[in-house]
């Protein structure tokens, strides 16, 4: 990101959102697992820009403290009197030199390159104009052109006659003004339409009377323009986006099973021959090496997965590291700071938690080991479990080479089975265990001839 020390950006994020029915203020509302400001912000800085305003309003200090990561001039809108008196409350921080470009904060999937091309057609005439042609324009501004294609004016649709509502060319809300003229022009706003606001589109007209043209651009791709109001355009625009890093995906060589059944939240690093099935969510940053397979249900989160995996179907890994030729699943649920090492198998209704697992190694049912170390050639039974928290601190299980656990047993943390032993079936270790030792503790078993099975009264 270079400084282009002649703009200036300001994110309008003050509404309320009430057609979302939520307390939480729209822009932090998510898109493919980040808040719809967020989308906003990271065009923006991909921009050469001199700084970055964000008015926020409703929520109060919600918005702002959700980004302490931000590089802005955060800037509250105390009143919600339109856009006008918004982009009015960042002017003590705008130079009259910088051309301005404004944004939306809860319009996420604006390009760059779009963006882009409006900045530089603002070069000629200091005032640069989005617009986009619309089937449907119903709850957009109309633009209003003369005899000669010039645009004159915006009326908003609650403000227009039937004959303007059938215009299909609308405005965005994005452009980008010469500072001194917007700061002129939005001060001389005035207030008298239905809603009672200062619109920010009505500079148009104000622009045309000082004989300043606005230089229109048109969008190729009206998705990119449309604002979120409503629940139903938030899965809209979630459902494009998925599309799109899908389809992007599938350019560079992974197999997608079905893109409109698949969910990036995040960045997904990729090598050859990658499959992923339908119903797959990866969040955060994960990372899939060479003839990865990943069945259908799956949820990856933060993760390094090494080359030959097999992920089989409804497995949940959370920040782990994979080594090169596991198979996890089906049912398995792999907790954050675990490490497989090398062709390790993990089975059905397995759960590991801060577990790192050596070469060979099996867990294939039922099991559950948390806080742990297991060497390498080792067989863990079904039912195992490792008891690591005593109410009020967790315990290390070290479990060595080539041992073998059989079901259904209970390691008491802290506790230490050493190389080549065996725990039989059934058994409580409170003890540590000795290299090549048998331990197993087990009640008589008895048997009551002619038992008489209770009945129902």
């Amino acid at each position: 990101m270079g400084i282009n020390m002649s703009l200036s950006i300001i994110i309008l994020a003050a509404g309320q959102g009430t057609r979302m029915y939520s307390d939480k203020p729209k822009v932090l509302h998510t898109l493919a697992g980040r808040p719809l400001l967020k989308h906003v912000y990271q065009t923006a800085s991909a921009l050469s820009h001199r700084g970055i305003h964000i008015v926020y309003g409703y929520g109060g200090e919600q918005v702002p403290e959700t980004f302490p990561e931000f590089q802005v001039s955060w800037v509250e809108q105390k009143e919600q009197l339109g856009t006008g008196h918004a982009v009015q409350c960042t002017f003590s921080d705008i130079p009259d030199v910088d051309d301005v470009l404004i944004l939306y904060g809860d319009v996420p999937l604006i390009t760059q390159e779009t963006l882009t091309t409006l900045v530089e057609a603002a070069n000629d005439t200091g005032f640069s104009l989005l617009t986009a042609y619309l089937d449907n324009p119903k709850g957009y501004g109309r633009i209003i052109r003369d005899e000669n294609d010039n645009v004159v004016s915006i009326i908003e649709e609650k403000d227009a006659n039937e004959e303007q509502r059938n215009i299909r060319e609308v405005n965005t809300g994005f452009m980008v003004v010469n500072g001194k003229k917007l700061k002129n022009w939005v001060n001389s706003l005035k207030n008298e339409n239905k809603q009672n606001e200062y619109y920010l589109t009505d500079i148009v007209e104000l622009a045309g009377n000082d004989g300043v043209k606005a230089t229109p651009v048109i969008v190729e791709s009206t998705i990119e323009v449309q604002g979120i109001n409503t629940r139903s355009q938030l899965a809209e625009s979630e459902r494009y986006f998925q599309l799109v890093q899908a389809h992007h995906l599938m350019h560079n060589g992974v197999g997608i099973i079905d893109p409109a059944r698949f969910d990036l939240r995040g960045e997904l690093e990729i090598g050859r021959d990658n499959e992923i099935d339908i119903n797959v969510v990866i969040e955060g940053r994960v990372k899939l090496g060479n003839n990865v397979t990943i069945g259908s249900n799956c949820y990856l989160k933060d993760t390094i997965i090494s080359d030959n995996v097999h992920v089989l179907p409804n497995t949940m890994i959370d920040n782990a590291v994979i080594g090169n030729g596991c198979r996890i699943g089906p049912f398995a649920r792999i907790r954050p700071e675990t490490t497989l090492s090398e062709n390790v198998h993990i089975g059905n209704f397995v759960e590991l938690k801060k577990t790192d697992i050596g070469k060979e190694s099996k867990v294939n049912h039922l099991s559950y080991l948390g806080d742990s170390h297991v060497g390498t050639g080792t067989n863990i039974g079904a039912g195992t479990i490792t008891c690591n928290y005593d109410g009020a601190n967790k315990h290390q299980t070290i479990i060595g080479d080539d041992v073998f656990v059989g079901s259904d047993v209970q390691l008491i943390a802290p506790v230490k089975v050493d190389n080549g032993a065996t725990i039989a079936a059934g058994t409580t270790v409170t003890k540590d265990v000795a290299e090549n030792e048998l331990s197993i503790s087990r009640s008589d078993q008895k048997s009551i001839p002619k038992w008489k099975r209770p009945v129902k009264k």
